[in-house]
């Protein structure tokens, strides 16, 4: 369970407790200046419309202002590249591609062979990818992503807590998950989500208040880029805010529901109709089926671990290839089975990407917060989706997107309780606040030394796995170094068992016209109707090793 905690870690968290401490006997220790600085702070954010433009552009700025310590993310694992898949299908104008006559030798994770050739995952990721490819690469699209996320969030703030609060909340989502996360640094999403679920957070209590249209449409664009993303942990979200609006809105429009309807209802499902014409249409062009999404029918050919704990497990499949064999019946199954019930940490998961530590004392003043009627609705949605998210298996922090703005909604609410604390007559609550928001600060200047001394990492803050896991980079120099080469290439990847569990067949959408076609070998499985098809291109072999990986020509190929 402490595989989280590294040694730098632990140093910080020792550093936090001591500046706590001190905290609570020196409260006012640089008061003068930090009072400025609160002041200026809370003069700015009143102007809302501008804090939020500033935060949207800050962030990318910030982030491309590092590019030469922590240069953009080299892809690495699984889902990155099926989700690269999708944007690049979406660049060349299509939801989906023709299956492809060798697509045994293509076959790879989370991307479906059959009826078509397409990423497994839901379009909203791969949409924002697509806009970054076409303004020059991929991860664009990501620092666009994360910048409207946390505009999202600063709007959603705005309408529950004053706008000095709503201010600082979006600060420190910025300073968490804007810059050195792995939402910003990879291609595995998180800022999508956590965009849609801040609109729908947000409208409620705009429309609680005045029910006006425009509240209404952003409240389903927030659920219609759920339904786009991560559609069951959306769900989660928006069941509860259904609920509270309806409950909210009968209270306080009593004989007056034409308003509700006209001005919130019929706006809300014309959104969500025309969002669910699209997903029917994009299932229907990818399996062939409206009601089938891509990412069941995945499931259904590939996984015999299902995604909840409280379902069985299923018979294992067969698999051509070793390496599909290996993940799906040997490690998949045996991570499935020591997880199922580990809800213990899938907590720690959730707990040390969005709070660890520093957002994780705040919570000392929950007590106070559930005083406050107004806010309740807040800490049981929380409750409610944080119980469903437990139920997963496979959880990551990105699962819990939509919950990130109610999330950070109660981090700050307490935050302002915390203020009030009084230790023997000395207003501590102040030194605290300011030793936690200045050591978020502190976090990402730590970062950047980390990032200088490891500039191949691809996230700093990352889930249980893949913390600071380096890209794929002795594929992508591989690749670099065949495109570099005139003509078109055929990559035929040998494993071997010192490949380790990296995976190396990954394509474009239109593989036929790539520069470099990456295939595998399959044991069993004659070559040479691959090698006839490509026939006129170089044919390498790549044979991945635990410390690289070796390139060759291919033996017996008609080069």
């Amino acid at each position: 369970m402490f595989r989280h905690f590294s040694r730098l870690d632990l140093t910080l968290d020792l550093a936090l407790l001591g500046c706590l401490a001190a905290a609570c006997w020196v409260p006012n220790f640089g008061g003068r200046t930090l009072r400025a600085i609160e002041r200026m702070g809370a003069g700015f954010a009143r102007r809302k419309g501008l804090a939020i433009l500033a935060i949207v552009l800050a962030v990318p700025l910030l982030r491309i202002s590092l590019l030469s310590v922590s240069p953009a993310p080299v892809p690495a694992v699984h889902d990155e590249f099926s989700y690269l898949l999708a944007g690049d299908t979406f660049a060349h104008g299509r939801l989906t591609n023709p299956p492809h006559a060798m697509w045994r030798f293509f076959d790879t994770f989370h991307v479906n062979q059959q009826p078509t050739y397409m990423s497994k995952y839901p379009p909203a990721q791969g949409a924002l990818l697509a806009v970054g490819q076409l303004c020059g690469h991929p991860w664009i699209g990501v620092v666009l992503s994360v910048a409207l996320m946390c505009g999202a969030m600063l709007w959603m703030l705005q309408g529950w807590m004053p706008a000095r609060w709503a201010f600082l909340g979006a600060v420190l989502v910025s300073l968490r998950l804007g810059i050195f996360s792995y939402w910003m640094n990879s291609y595995w999403g998180g800022a999508v989500p956590a965009a849609g679920g801040a609109l729908v957070m947000g409208a409620l209590p705009r429309i609680v208040r005045r029910q006006r249209i425009g509240d209404a449409l952003l409240l389903g664009v927030g659920a219609a880029i759920l339904a786009s993303s991560r559609p069951l942990e959306g769900l989660l979200v928006c069941l509860p805010a259904a609920v509270f609006l309806a409950v909210q809105l009968s209270r306080r429009q009593t004989g007056n529901g034409r308003v509700v309807l006209v001005r919130v209802v019929l706006p809300v499902c014309a959104v969500l109709f025309l969002t669910g014409a699209f997903l029917g249409y994009y299932n229907w062009r990818g399996t062939g089926n409206p009601l089938l999404f891509p990412y069941v029918l995945n499931e259904r050919t590939y996984m015999s671990t299902p995604p909840f704990a409280w379902q069985s497990l299923r018979a294992p499949r067969h698999y051509e290839n070793p390496q599909m064999e290996y993940f799906y019946n040997q490690w998949a199954r045996k991570y499935w089975t020591r997880m199922r019930f580990a809800v213990q940490w899938r907590a720690v998961k959730f707990g040390y990407f969005f709070l660890w530590p520093e957002l994780c004392i705040p919570f000392l003043a929950l007590p106070w917060l559930l005083r406050e009627r107004k806010y309740r609705f807040l800490v049981w949605q929380f409750l409610f989706c944080f119980a469903g998210l437990m139920t997963i298996v496979w959880f990551e922090p990105h699962y819990a997107a939509p919950l990130t703005a109610t999330l950070f909604a109660l981090v700050i609410l307490a935050l302002r309780h915390l203020r009030l604390w009084k230790f023997r007559g000395r207003p501590a609550g102040i030194g605290v606040t300011r030793v936690l928001v200045l050591f978020a600060v502190a976090m990402n200047v730590v970062y950047v030394g980390e990032a200088r001394s490891n500039p191949r990492a691809s996230s700093l803050v990352a889930p249980a796995g893949v913390w600071g896991t380096p890209g794929n980079w002795a594929r992508a120099r591989i690749e670099a170094q065949l495109e570099a080469l005139p003509g078109q290439h055929l990559a035929i990847v040998r494993y071997s068992a010192e490949s380790g569990g990296g995976e190396w067949v990954y394509n474009q959408a239109e593989i036929d016209h790539a520069r470099v076609v990456w295939a595998r070998e399959i044991p069993g499985v004659a070559i040479e109707p691959l090698l006839n098809y490509f026939r006129g291109r170089h044919v390498w072999l790549v044979e991945p090793g635990a410390s690289g990986a070796r390139l060759s020509a291919y033996p017996g190929a008609h080069q």
